[in-house]
C-alpha cells in the first residue's frame, strides 16, 4: 500500500482524504496494524491508489508445490480462450451437446465442494470440444456449444476469483459475453452481465453495479413474470448481486430492498427447481438468508448480522453448497469478531475451513481476520492458531 501510495506521490492525508478517512488510519494500515478485512475497503483503496486489488493483499498466495500448480491450467485456459475467433484444434469428432452439458454438471459439483483447481484442469479441453462442436454443427446443436463454452467461461470466472487470477478473470467473463449471444439462450447474456458485475466490485464501482444489475433484470423480467423456474433464478441471483453492489456503495435502503425482492423470488420459486440448472447458479431460500446476513456486514452492521443468523432455518443452511457454506462461516466469523468474541470468531473460522479448505485458505478476507485474531490473542490458544496459521501459510 505504502509503494502503491508513493508511486503516485501522494501522502497520507491525500489517500484519507479520499477515502473519507483519518490519517491516522491510512499510518496504521501501511503498518500493519489495521488489517484489511473488508472488501469494500480493499476495493476502494486500490481505487485510490490504481492498482488491482490483488496488488494490495499479494494474491495469489504462495502454496506448496502442488497447490501451485494450479495455474498451470490457468495459463492454458487463457490459451483457449486468447484463440477463440480461430478454428479450434481438436482431435476427431466433437462429442454432442447433451454430453458435453453433463460435464458441466459435474463441474457444477466440483463448484460446490469449492474444488476450484480442479475445476480448471477440466476447463482447457472442455473449452476447446465445445468451440470445436460450435465449429462443425448447426442451428440448434451449435447454439448449445455456444451455451456450454459461456457456461465452461462462467466456471473459470469464479475459480479465478477465488485463487487470485485477475487477468483470467477478465479474459473468462468478456468470452462468456460473447459465447452468450451466440447461445441462442435468451437467459444467457443475463448471466455474463452477473458475472460483471462482480468484476465492477474490484474496481468500486458501485452505483454501476446495480445498474448492471437492472439492465440484466429487464431483459429477464418477461420470463421469470411467466414463471420460468431458470428464468427465476437468474432474476434472484441478480437481486443478491444488486444487494451486495448496495450495500458496499453505503445504500443501505437499497440492499435491504434487494433482499426482499430475492426473498419474494425465491419463495415463488420453492417447490419449481429447474430440472438441470444450465446456468449453475445457487439460488433458494437458503442462499437469500446468508445474503441477508452478508450486508449487514458489509454495512458494519455486525449485531444486526447475529440477529439475523440466529432466525436463519439452518436445515435451508445445511443445504447449500460447501462452498457458499464457506462464504458465510467466514462472515459469521467476521461478525463474532468485530463484536469482541475472539474465541467464537476463531471457531467460526475453524469451521469455515474444515467446510472448504482451499476456499478459505486462499481467501483475502479470511487471512485477515486469521491476522487479526492472532495480533490479539496471547498465550490462551496460542499454539491453535499457529497450526492454523501454518495451514494458511501465514508468516509468523
Amino acid at each position: 500500500m505504502r509503494d502503491a501510495r508513493l508511486r503516485l506521490g501522494l501522502t497520507q492525508a491525500d489517500v484519507a482524504a479520499r477515502l473519507g478517512r483519518t490519517q491516522g488510519w491510512v499510518s496504521k494500515v501501511e503498518k500493519g496494524t489495521i488489517e484489511l478485512d473488508r472488501t469494500s475497503v480493499i476495493n476502494a483503496l486500490a481505487g485510490v491508489l490504481h492498482v488491482h486489488p490483488n496488488e494490495l493483499i499479494e494474491r495469489p498466495y504462495n502454496g506448496a508445490v502442488a497447490a501451485n500448480q494450479w495455474q498451470i491450467s490457468a495459463a492454458a485456459i487463457i490459451r483457449e480462450l486468447r484463440r477463440y475467433d480461430l478454428a479450434p484444434v481438436f482431435d476427431g469428432p466433437p462429442r454432442p451437446a447433451a454430453t458435453l452439458w453433463a460435464e458441466t454438471a459435474k463441474l457444477h459439483t466440483l463448484r460446490d465442494n469449492a474444488k476450484n483447481t480442479a475445476i480448471l484442469a477440466a476447463l482447457p479441453d472442455l473449452l476447446r470440444e465445445s468451440r470445436a462442436l460450435a465449429e462443425v454443427s448447426s442451428g440448434r446443436e451449435r447454439d448449445e456449444a455456444f451455451g456450454v463454452y459461456a457456461i465452461a467461461c462462467k466456471f473459470g470466472h469464479t475459480s479465478a476469483h477465488a485463487l487470485g487470477h485477475p487477468e483470467l478473470v477478465t479474459m473468462t467473463c468478456e468470452r462468456a459475453a460473447w459465447a452468450a449471444e451466440r447461445s441462442g439462450d435468451e437467459l444467457m447474456p443475463a448471466v455474463a452481465h452477473w458475472m460483471r458485475v462482480w468484476d465492477m466490485w474490484a474496481t468500486a464501482d458501485w452505483d454501476d453495479a446495480v445498474s448492471l444489475s437492472d439492465k440484466a433484470l429487464r431483459s429477464v423480467e418477461p420470463f421469470q413474470e411467466r414463471g420460468e423456474p431458470l428464468a427465476m433464478h437468474v432474476w434472484g441471483a441478480l437481486h443478491l448481486r444488486a444487494a451486495v453492489s448496495a450495500a458496499r456503495g453505503s445504500r443501505a435502503g437499497e440492499a435491504r430492498h434487494r433482499i426482499d425482492l430475492a426473498r419474494e423470488v425465491a419463495e415463488r420459486a420453492r417447490g419449481s427447481a429447474p430440472r438441470f440448472d444450465r446456468h449453475s447458479l445457487t439460488f433458494s431460500p437458503g442462499n437469500v438468508a446468508i445474503h441477508a446476513v452478508n450486508v449487514e456486514l458489509e454495512m458494519s452492521n455486525q449485531d444486526e448480522a447475529l440477529r439475523l443468523h440466529s432466525q436463519v432455518d439452518q436445515a435451508a443452511i445445511a443445504a447449500l453448497p460447501k462452498s457458499r457454506r464457506g462464504h458465510y462461516l467466514l462472515d459469521l466469523a467476521r461478525a463474532h469478531l468485530w463484536s469482541g468474541h475472539r474465541d467464537r470468531a476463531l471457531a467460526e473460522l475453524e469451521r469455515a475451513e474444515a467446510t472448504a479448505p482451499q476456499l478459505i485458505r486462499n481467501h483475502p478476507i479470511a487471512r485477515a481476520t486469521l491476522r487479526r485474531i492472532r495480533r490479539a490473542e496471547h498465550a490462551a490458544g496460542s499454539e491453535r492458531l499457529r497450526r492454523m496459521s501454518t495451514r494458511f501459510r501465514l508468516e509468523n
